[in-house]
């Protein structure tokens, strides 16, 4: 069993110990949250649904996210993946949600904001923790950095 199904098994043993539901708003990732997580057998007990949100107009339309938020934060921010699972939650019946935006490359970087730069969004009962990192490697590598840290974040913040 490979590193990330484990992962994935480890956060639904604890969502199902607090009896929690999952929801995902996904950009950079597109999806692999939600498709790691899908891998188990019985998520549907404990994973709601996902959002993959690749474009600004995605995120304002699916998440409610104000076109002017992201206009003055970019889309790849803290603010904006604070927004992104703030807005799963307030868009679905989930109970925690998480949320990842970034750079997978190799094309996007921007000043201040060079490929490899990931944010990603934790919440629940109205608390948000937010982290932005600088992950290295290809685009396939940057995707799959991605997912792992965003479950151990969430491991985290349910703890």
């Amino acid at each position: 069993m490979d590193d990330l199904t484990q992962l994935a098994i480890k956060v639904g043993a604890l969502l199902s110990e607090k009896n929690l539901l999952l929801v995902t708003a996904e950009s950079c990732s597109g999806g692999g949250v939600a498709h790691a997580v899908t891998e188990i057998s019985g998520s549907s007990t404990w994973f709601e649904c996902g959002f993959i949100t690749y474009s600004n107009a995605s995120k304002s339309e699916m998440l409610g996210i104000p076109p002017a938020l992201i206009a003055q934060h970019g889309s790849v921010s803290e603010e904006i993946a604070a927004a992104m699972a703030e807005g799963a939650l307030a868009n679905s019946e989930a109970h925690v949600a998480l949320s990842t935006t970034g750079i997978a490359g190799p094309l996007g970087a921007v000043p201040g904001k060079p490929v490899g730069t990931i944010c990603f969004a934790w919440s629940m009962n109205g608390r948000t923790h937010t982290e932005r990192l600088l992950l290295s490697g290809d685009r396939k590598s940057l995707r799959e950095q991605t997912v792992v840290h965003a479950l151990k974040g969430l491991l985290l913040f349910l703890a």
